[in-house]
């Protein structure tokens, strides 16, 4: 490891601790689900709003976690967050009702998501290029533990100690980023570089940046990417507990192959970056994911039921495509708008997560039916994904050609 990857290594385990509240709200309580909705007199369709009411919030607040550090700094937006999220935990693990749990849960996604999308405004506050690409790739590679981790503990502690505990865990997740940030994290974006946080200007950056025809199409192809993953989050209990016949101990099986291949992908994109251009990345990380996704339907298409390994293995070489690819697009989305990188990021994990939302609410709850519509729905986004690609790489060959 070089001095630079040394003297940057501790800004990157906090920053993606700070990005791991997002996921770990939504991994940790699935192995519960069903548990949860049996103490509060709740439908499988109705606890799945538990998991949507989260997803939009997390959505809608990205929106405002970006520019509002660009507006007052990075460090009290993630201080109050942390915080925020901590309470919003408790009051999660103390709900009498379905309403009330949805309430806390909306009050968790609003918060969950400032770490993710400060923390990648921090990163290209402090540094540029390949340096960016690292740590980028660091943060993901620390980050991508959390989605393996949280259902092993969702499940270990609602066995020992019940599902409530699950809430209380995050609780204390919540309170100890708090005091590691309080320390520990160091402001990046300084009074000078500062822009107003006017309803007039905000807007007008949130325009500015989505009509720039480069950022839609970039924006659209890492989210498709992701979703032909992420369709496999919200659709877990299901795919492993009824297609796969699994315990609620046994989440490990789907989420470490596709965790391990998401921090393969940092890894390798850690390892090409400045060796490489950014192009050859990218491409080599959708030869992966069309791999991926091939075999996954093949699979599928021969066997009449789905066994293990060989129904997870897909997702491993997937996520490994995905996180290859994704450092490389992110970084190509900030740097359009140098000014606006809060906002950019904001935006971007706005549009994400909007999509990941109704993919949890609508299209997983139509597919998990069977494993086979589950492949092909993976193969679509990822199609999509491609073709936005494509339509940035023609636009740009036709303006290199003017």
């Amino acid at each position: 490891m070089s001095y630079s990857a040394r003297s940057h290594f501790g800004l990157a385990i906090l920053l993606a601790a700070l990005s791991t509240l997002g996921p770990f709200s939504i991994d940790t309580f699935l192995p519960a689900m069903q548990a949860i909705g049996l103490s509060l007199s709740a439908s499988p369709l109705q606890m799945q709003q538990a998991l949507t009411v989260y997803l939009l919030c997390y959505a809608v607040m990205m929106l405002w976690h970006g520019s509002i550090s660009d507006a007052i700094g990075r460090r009290p937006v993630v201080l109050v967050t942390t915080l925020l999220f901590s309470l919003a935990s408790l009051g999660c693990a103390l709900a009498p009702s379905l309403g009330w749990l949805l309430l806390f849960r909306g009050l968790q996604g609003l918060c969950g998501g400032a770490g993710l999308v400060v923390g990648r405004a921090i990163i290209r506050d402090k540094l540029d290029g390949a340096e960016a690409q690292r740590l980028m790739s660091q943060v993901t590679m620390l980050f991508s533990l959390s989605p393996a981790i949280a259902p092993v503990v969702g499940g270990w502690l609602f066995g020992a100690f019940g599902w409530h505990s699950i809430f209380v865990f995050m609780a204390l997740i919540g309170l100890a980023l708090f005091v590691m940030s309080w320390f520990a994290l160091d402001e990046t974006h300084h009074a000078h570089l500062r822009t107003p946080l006017a309803w007039r200007s905000l807007l007008q950056n949130y325009l500015e940046v989505l009509r720039k025809r480069d950022f839609q199409l970039l924006a659209a192809a890492v989210s498709c990417n992701f979703a032909g993953f992420f369709l496999y989050i919200p659709s877990a209990p299901v795919f492993l507990l009824q297609h796969l016949h699994l315990r609620p101990d046994q989440f490990l099986w789907m989420f470490g192959p596709a965790v391990s291949g998401i921090m393969f992908g940092a890894y390798l994109s850690g390892k090409m970056a400045g060796r490489r251009g950014a192009r050859e990345i990218v491409t080599l990380g959708y030869v992966l994911m069309f791999a991926a996704a091939g075999a996954n339907l093949a699979y599928n298409l021969l066997v009449a039921e789905a066994a293990m390994p060989w129904a997870v293995l897909p997702l491993a070489l997937y996520t490994t495509g995905m996180s290859l690819a994704a450092p490389s697009i992110t970084l190509n989305l900030m740097d359009q708008f140098p000014a606006l990188r809060g906002t950019v990021s904001s935006l971007q994990g706005f549009l994400q997560t909007m999509l990941g939302s109704i993919v949890a609410g609508v299209i997983a709850p139509l597919v998990w039916g069977s494993t086979l519509s589950l492949a092909c729905c993976m193969a679509g986004f990822l199609l999509l994904g491609f073709l936005f690609r494509s339509a940035y790489r023609r636009r740009l060959a036709r303006l290199a050609a003017r």
